[in-house]
C-alpha cells in the first residue's frame, strides 16, 4: 500500500477504531490493582493514541502530499545519477506524451498518475478546446535528479494557428515539504491560469508545477549544497533545458518566469536575482529573503573557504546592498496582519533600486496558508503575464536568425509588452488587498 493511497488511510483509520474498541472492552479487566494491570492500561492507552495520531497524520499527508512514498518518509531516496532514455529510432523521432523529443534522448518522461486523477477542475475535453495537464518526470542532465512535475499546456498549444509559436513559461514551485499535488489541487495553478486565459486576461502560457525538494526529506532551499544536492543547478539549468527539449517553450529569459509560495516563494526570488539570464520575472507569495540553516536543511553552505560568500550570496538584502542589481521584475506578497514576514517584505521593497522593479500585494489580513495564496494568484498571474514575451516564431534551424547579443554574449531581451501596472488586486471573497508598484 502506498503512503498516500486511500487504502492506507482507511486501513489506519480501521486500526485506530479497533484499538479504541479493544481499549473500551478490556478496560474493566485492566482496572484491577497491581503492577501488570497498570502496565496494561498504559500500554493500551499508548497504542490507541499512536494509531489515532498515525491515522490522522496519514490522512493529512494524503491530502497535502508532504511525503509521496514510504521511502521519502524514512529518507531512503535513491540519489544516484540516472541515464537518459533513448527515443525510438535514435533520431529524435520518439515522443513523450505525444510530443517529439530532441536529439534522440528524452529529458522529460511520462510520470504516471502522481495523484493527478484526484485533482479537481482539470481540463476535460479536446486539448485544442480546453488544454491539457500532463504528468511527467523531469530528468536533470547535469544533476542526475529525477523530479515529478505537472505541465499545463493551453488550448492554443494544440491549435493549428499556433503550431509555429513558442509559448511563455511560468514555473510554479511548492513550499516545503510540499508536492506538485498541492500546486495543482490547493493552489489551483492550472485552473486559475486556464480561467484567466479564457477571460482574455492572460496570454497562452505553459505552466510547469514542480517541487524544489529534490532530496526529500531534506529541505535544500534551492541551494547548490557543497558535496550535496544541486537544487539551483537543477532548477536554473536542467529544468529549462528539459522543458525546451520537448515543448514549444520560449528560448530566451524574457519568456520565462517563476513563482511559488512559502519556501517556494523564497526560491523564486533567489532564482530570479541569482540567475537573471534564465528567469526575468518572479512572483513570491509569503517569501523569506535569506537562506539559513535549520534542522530541516542541515548544513547548506559547507565549511572552509568561501562559506561566508555562499551565505551572503543567498541573502537577498545583502545582494541588493553589495552587488549590481539585476534587470528583473519581481512581485512580493505578504499580509499586514496574520503573517510574520510583513516587515521584512517592506524592507525588501525599499531596498530595491533600478533597473530592478518590484510590485507588491499587501492585504490587510491573511495567513500563511492556501486560502490567502489562492486569493493572490489571479493578481500575481495577471501581472506576470504582462512581463513575459509572446508570441515567438518557431523558425527552422537553417532559416534561424542570430539574436542580437549583449557585450556578455547573451541574447538581448526584447522589449516587454503590456501595461505598466501601478496597482494590483488579489481576488477572492474577502475584500481585495491593493498592491503598489515600486521602482
Amino acid at each position: 500500500m502506498g503512503l498516500t493511497s486511500r487504502t492506507t488511510v482507511y486501513a489506519l483509520a480501521a486500526l485506530a477504531a479497533l484499538c479504541v474498541a479493544l481499549l473500551v472492552w478490556l478496560w474493566p479487566r485492566l482496572a484491577r490493582p497491581g503492577l501488570w494491570p497498570v502496565l496494561g492500561r498504559l500500554g493500551a492507552i499508548g497504542m490507541t493514541q499512536v494509531t489515532i495520531v498515525a491515522a490522522f497524520a496519514c490522512a493529512v499527508n494524503s491530502s497535502y502530499q508532504f511525503f509521496g512514498s514510504w521511502n521519502e518518509l524514512f529518507g531512503n531516496v535513491d540519489t544516484a545519477p540516472v541515464g537518459l532514455t533513448q527515443a525510438a529510432g535514435g533520431n529524435g523521432g520518439g515522443s513523450v506524451n505525444g510530443i517529439s523529443s530532441v536529439h534522440g534522448a528524452s529529458l522529460v518522461q511520462p510520470g504516471g498518475d502522481q495523484q493527478l486523477s484526484r485533482v479537481s477542475g482539470l481540463p476535460d475535453g479536446p486539448a485544442a478546446a480546453v488544454g491539457r495537464v500532463e504528468s511527467v518526470k523531469i530528468i536533470g542532465r547535469r544533476t542526475g535528479v529525477v523530479d515529478p512535475a505537472f505541465v499545463y499546456l493551453p488550448p492554443q498549444y494544440f491549435q493549428k494557428a499556433y503550431h509555429r509559436m513558442r509559448f511563455p513559461v511560468i514555473v510554479a514551485l511548492s513550499g516545503y515539504p510540499g508536492s506538485i499535488y498541492n500546486l495543482a489541487q490547493h493552489l489551483r495553478v492550472s485552473q486559475t491560469a486556464g480561467e484567466l486565459q479564457r477571460q482574455g486576461r492572460m496570454q497562452p502560457t505553459i505552466m510547469v508545477m514542480i517541487r524544489p525538494t529534490i532530496a526529500p526529506p531534506r529541505d535544500t532551499e534551492c541551494v547548490d549544497v557543497p558535496g550535496g544536492p544541486q537544487t539551483e543547478t537543477f532548477l536554473a539549468k536542467d529544468l529549462p533545458e528539459a522543458i525546451k527539449s520537448v515543448y514549444r517553450a520560449g528560448h530566451y529569459a524574457n519568456s520565462w518566469g517563476v513563482m511559488g509560495y512559502s519556501s517556494g516563494a523564497s526560491c523564486a526570488l533567489q532564482l530570479t536575482m541569482r540567475d537573471p539570464g534564465v528567469y526575468t520575472t518572479a512572483a513570491a507569495l509569503s517569501p523569506d529573503y535569506r537562506v539559513k540553516d535549520d534542522p530541516t536543511t542541515g548544513d547548506l553552505f559547507g565549511n572552509g573557504p568561501g562559506r561566508q560568500a555562499r551565505i551572503d550570496g543567498h541573502d537577498l538584502m545583502w545582494r541588493l546592498k553589495h552587488l549590481p542589481v539585476p534587470q528583473v521584475s519581481v512581485l512580493v506578497a505578504n499580509s499586514k496582519h496574520g503573517e510574520k514576514g510583513y516587515q521584512e517584505t517592506e524592507a525588501f521593497i525599499k531596498a530595491v533600486k533600478a533597473p530592478m522593479r518590484v510590485v507588491s500585494i499587501l492585504p490587510e489580513n491573511g495567513s500563511h496558508n492556501f486560502p490567502t495564496w489562492v486569493r493572490e494568484m489571479p493578481a500575481a498571474l495577471t501581472w506576470m503575464n504582462d512581463q513575459l514575451i509572446f508570441p515567438q516564431d518557431v523558425v527552422p534551424r537553417h532559416h534561424a536568425k542570430t539574436p542580437a547579443t549583449s557585450a556578455a554574449g547573451t541574447p538581448t531581451p526584447r522589449a516587454t509588452p503590456g501595461r505598466d501596472h501601478r496597482s494590483l488586486r488579489a481576488e477572492g471573497p474577502a475584500p481585495s488587498p491593493t498592491a503598489s508598484a515600486h521602482r
